[in-house]
Order: structure tokens, then sequence, then C-alpha cells
């Protein structure tokens, strides 16, 4: 390496944020064999974790078998694992480390600057117990405006190896790293490492130019993967150094096979940057939310840079709407899923609306508008994230008085955009407060926009539910809709059905067919 300055890989702990933190072991122990034959110095296997709420794999909780089998894969190299600050106090640490010592050489420590005094402590209790300490301190674009936690440096040269920069939003320019750099050096002589994001595509020139400052450590991840926009690839990186160092010797073959078995997984999860990381990392807004936004596939990408511009000027929502009159204006509502039964049963569906003047139509989502145009009925469209976009792709052609477009309450996370054809149209609810579930749901907003009109019973058609054989996202989604309809069946005084098949469960099954003559 450059100045003898050491790579470490985090490619199970970082690429954990896509997968859960649970990896094929096939893909696992093809890693291992690669890394063991990789110029890499350290290879970061995962976190050490107290029991957190909700399900995080293999790799986030390393049980003791997990890093004695990794350890056997990668004798040569020195295994690290990392702990989150956040939740782990120096009580914690011999029930989490004492299994780690036969395998693992460095510990580090992730860090939010606000708490570094406290990290302190935790570095302090790691060393005690033998462990190289390595600090993974967060939001490096913010120091220069907020550096006071850097003087707690002074004396942590014989507790720290290695002080890592963390380019958190993935924003930082060559210039930024040469001034953030040098100001670290005022404050002490441990060695400084630097962990890359790849939002404006620099990590690998930030990386180089961090090694050109004199940082001894840096990382890397296979194909980049890692949250958000990712990380520095470890293999650009070392092709790099191969073709200035002749001694490294990479095997391109071995190297390629890996890199060809975690592109599969690229496929599947898609990291990488994209336009929304890239507006995230060039004002330092935070990757998270942004992941999953991108990932949940419900929100265009418009939307998406609209919500973060209004973080950046620090705005709830950019358009306030009218809000959703309450009353008693129907008795029954229809509300209109994307599932396949309501396009099989819209004959039967559209002779009920126009033969009952007590039913009026909610659509949520957009998928089956266009079968619904000719009906003489109120129509409602609720509109998240492409649905405007849509809903104007499927009618050229507006009535004010029997169509509504309903939004979320204000303020939309998203923010808004709403096109001039349904400006005068649109209208928000005032809440959402059947359900507790924390999303810009269509189905949750089209069930708030019948309870708000004051109606005795809700009828569903096309919520089909989902198979088996589903994806992350539609499994999420189901999820999501099975939540609410379990919120629902709580109101009293609703009667709730479904009118075409379903597999949700808390929610009786009639037929549309028997409501008709």
């Amino acid at each position: 390496m450059i100045n003898n300055t050491k790579i470490l890989d985090c490619t199970l702990r970082d690429g954990g944020y896509y997968t859960n933190w649970d990896f094929d072991r096939e893909l696992v122990a093809e890693y291992c064999k690669l890394m063991e034959e990789l110029p890499v110095d350290y290879v970061e296997v995962g976190y050490r974790s107290i029991p957190l709420g909700g399900y995080l794999g293999e790799y986030f909780y390393c049980p003791e078998y997990v890093l004695k089998e990794l350890k056997s894969l990668m004798p040569t190299k020195k295994l690290v694992i990392i702990l989150n600050e956040k939740d782990i106090r120096v009580e914690h640490l011999d029930n989490l480390l004492t299994p780690c010592k036969p395998y693992i050489a460095m510990v580090r420590i992730a860090i939010d600057p606000k708490n570094f005094d406290r990290a302190i402590g935790l570095a302090k209790g790691i060393k005690a117990m033998g462990f190289e300490v390595g600090f993974n301190v967060m939001y490096m674009s913010n120091w220069r405006d907020d550096q006071a936690f850097l003087d707690l440096l002074e004396g942590m040269e014989d507790t720290i190896d290695y002080f890592y920069m963390v380019d958190s939003f993935g924003g930082v320019t060559l210039n930024d790293v040469k001034e953030i750099t040098a100001l670290v050096k005022t404050k002490t002589t441990v060695p400084l490492g630097f962990h890359g994001h790849n939002n404006l595509e620099m990590a690998l020139i930030n990386t180089l130019t961090a090694v050109e400052e004199g940082c001894q450590i840096v990382d890397g991840t296979i194909t980049g993967m890692g949250r958000g926009a990712g990380n520095l690839r470890t293999e650009l990186l070392l092709t790099y150094l191969d073709s200035i160092n002749t001694n490294l010797n990479l095997n391109f073959t071995q190297l390629s096979n890996v890199v060809s078995s975690f592109e599969k997984l690229k496929s599947e999860y898609n990291w990488g940057t994209n336009l929304p990381y890239m507006f995230s990392g060039a004002h330092s807004l935070p990757q998270k939310q942004v992941m999953e936004w991108v990932g949940m596939n419900r929100f265009p990408i418009s939307s998406i840079l609209n919500a973060l511009n209004n973080q950046k000027a620090d705005i709830k929502d950019n358009v306030k709407l009218p809000v959703l009159e309450k009353g008693k204006g129907f008795k029954k509502a229809i509300i209109l899923g994307g599932g396949k039964s309501a396009k099989k049963h819209v004959q039967a569906i559209k002779k009920l609306l126009e033969t009952d003047g007590d039913t009026f139509l909610i659509h949520a989502g957009v998928r089956n508008v266009s079968d619904y145009i000719d009906i003489n009925c109120i129509q409602y469209y609720t509109l998240v994230g492409f649905e405007s976009e849509k809903l104007l792709s499927q009618i050229k052609t507006f009535s004010t008085q029997q169509q509504t477009c309903i939004f979320p309450p204000f303020p939309r996370k998203m923010g808004t955009i709403i096109p001039a054809e349904i400006q005068n149209l649109s209208k928000e609810i005032e809440a959402i407060d059947f359900t507790t579930l924390d999303t810009d749901s269509p189905l949750s907003l089209a069930i708030q926009a019948a309870l708000d009109n004051g109606v005795e019973t809700i009828l569903f058609a096309g919520f089909d539910g989902y198979d088996t054989t589903i994806d992350q996202v539609q499994f999420v989604l189901a999820q999501e809709n099975q939540k609410i309809f379990d919120d629902l069946s709580e109101v009293k005084e609703l009667k709730a059905l479904s009118i075409t098949p379903t597999k949700y469960k808390n929610l009786n099954t009639t037929s549309i067919y028997s409501f008709l003559e």
C-alpha cells in the first residue's frame, strides 16, 4: 500500500445494511477465501451487540461460533468487529468481547461526535481487554463547524490505535479531506483513517487524498456494498494500487469471481449512487431515510428530491392544501385496491356504484382508475409518491364536481408536488388517526377519507393479498396493509368487508354479487 497504509475491508458489516446482516454461507466462504489471499490487512466481519428490537441477522450479533469459523477461513488476517456506541455501555463489554478474544484483533466503535466523551470510556475498557481500538467518528463534513469534541483526543494516544474520519453523508471533496485531516492532526498524533461513501463518486479520489495527507488505514467493500450509496470498492482500490506497484501480485481471476458473486446481490438490492443520494451527499443530509425511500420504490425521484430540498431549506412542507371536510356524506364507501380481482369483477363493482346512491368510490392508488372513469359517481383518488403522475396518464379530463384528489396530512414528509391539472381538485386529510402506522400508505389514506365522510360501511375490492413467493418490497407492503386492517378492526360502529377474495386477516369477506339484484 502507498506509504504502508493499511486496508480494511468491511463488506459483511457495511453490506449488512442491505441484507439485514444475513449472507449466504457459500458466498461468505468464497469472500473469506479471497480476503485471505488479498493484500488486505483487516477484515471487519460485523457488529457485536446487546439484544435490540426487530430482526437483525447473523453478522449483526456475530456469535462466537461465527467468529471461530471466520477466523479458520482467514487465519492470517486481523479480524475486526464494531460496536455501535449509542447502544453499548461499559458494563456490556465483558459479555460482548470476552468471547471475541481468540478471534478478534481490533474493536471499532461507531461514534456520533456529541457522544465522544462517553465513547472514551468504552475505548478504555476495550483497550484494557487487550484489543486494538478504532474510533469511527461520523459526520466528518460537519467537524469544522463543531470541532470541540476533538479537544478530548488529548492524551488518548495509548488508548486509540486508529482515529477514523467517516464521510457519513458522502459529500466531502478533496479540499475537505485535506483541511479536516490537517485540523485533526493539530489535536492528536493518533494514526488516522478514512471511511468514504460514494454519493458523489468521490470515494476513490478522497481515499487516495487521505493517504497522501497521512492517513494510515482506509476502508473499502467488495463492489462498494454498503449503506446508501455505498463505499469505496475494494477491487477498484486494489486495481489502482496494482497499476502503480508491480509487487502486489493480485489474483484477478479470483477477485473477478467474488466480485461477480456480489454483483448478483447488487442486482437484487441496487446499492450505489443515484440522484437522491447525490443530492443528500452534496448537502450533508442523512442517508438512512433516502435509503428507505429508494428501497420502497413508492416515491418518484422528483418526490425524493423535493423532500431533500425541503430538509435542506429546513421547512416542513412546501404546500398547504384545503382540508377535506368531515361530515355525513355517504353511508358506504368502496375502496379499490390494485389487485387483479378489482379488474376481474369490474362490471359488478360498477353496477353497485351506479345503482346505490349512498355509495362512493375511493381509489387506494391509481392502478385501476381507467376502468372506472365512465361511472357517474363521486370518486376520490388517494395520491402518494408516483400516483399524481400516474393519474394524469390515465385521466385526460377532470370534473371538479365528482373528482377529488386526496393527499396525506400536512406536513408531508416527501413535500408536495401537485400537477397544475389537479391543483384545484386537491385536498389533504386533516389527520390519520385510526392507525398507528407511520407511513404514507394509499390504503390508510383511503380509509381515513371514508371515515371522515362518516360512512357506516367500507367495502374493499382488489385487496387480494400476496402469495408466499414475493420480493422484499411486496413483503413489506403486505405487512403494512395487514397492520392497517388490524387497526381498522378496532374502530367501533364500522362495518368493514372485502367484497372480492382476499388473503388478509381481520377482514371479513362477502361477495360483491350478494349486493346486486
